[in-house]
């Protein structure tokens, strides 16, 4: 009997393939990967039936370096403004933050999990109290905002949160 080794285990959704490795990151206080980000924010897609679109974690990156021409096709298939939300992962080499742009609101904000907070109506979102979680903290925002749901969650949740996003990017759907 041929047994396939762990090691090539691999979640594949669309375009995303996430292996062993990738899913590793969830794990106690490891640091998110761009692969474990842009398949999650794929799954949030779909489950807001598309009234939301999440920007590639390399957009940014691409943006900032090559400027409007780097990516200007990367939203080529898709019409912006037709969505109600933005969502744009924003990794700082050590750190990760969200931008959102609300059409409807026409607003702009910046979801910071260590504090830093731009809005035209200041509120408190809920902050990371260590260095490793600001990537689970920003797939937790993308989550609440894309599916209208109150940001009522802390450090204490974010083991919990981890397991949940791991069997969400396991079974390919985000559990209500």
């Amino acid at each position: 009997m041929v047994q396939t080794p762990i090691s090539s285990f691999r979640v594949v959704y669309k375009k995303h393939t996430l292996t062993l490795d990738d899913l590793s990151t969830l794990a106690d206080q490891n640091w998110l990967n761009d692969q474990v980000m842009n398949m999650y924010g794929e799954l949030i897609m779909e489950s807001s039936q598309h009234k939301v679109h999440f920007l590639n974690s390399f957009f940014h990156r691409q943006l900032v370096t090559k400027g409007y021409e780097g990516v200007k096709r990367w939203t080529k298939q898709v019409d912006l403004f037709s969505k109600s939300l933005l969502l744009v992962p924003i990794h700082l080499e050590v750190h990760w933050c969200l931008v959102t742009a609300d059409i409807v609101k026409k607003r702009i904000c910046l979801y910071d999990s260590q504090g830093n907070m731009l809005q035209k109506v200041a509120r408190r979102i809920p902050q990371q109290t260590n260095e490793n979680d600001c990537g689970v903290f920003v797939l937790e925002y993308c989550r609440c905002l894309a599916l209208a749901k109150p940001l009522h969650f802390s450090q204490n949740d974010i083991p919990e949160i981890r397991k949940r996003i791991y069997k969400e990017l396991c079974d390919c759907k985000l559990s209500e």
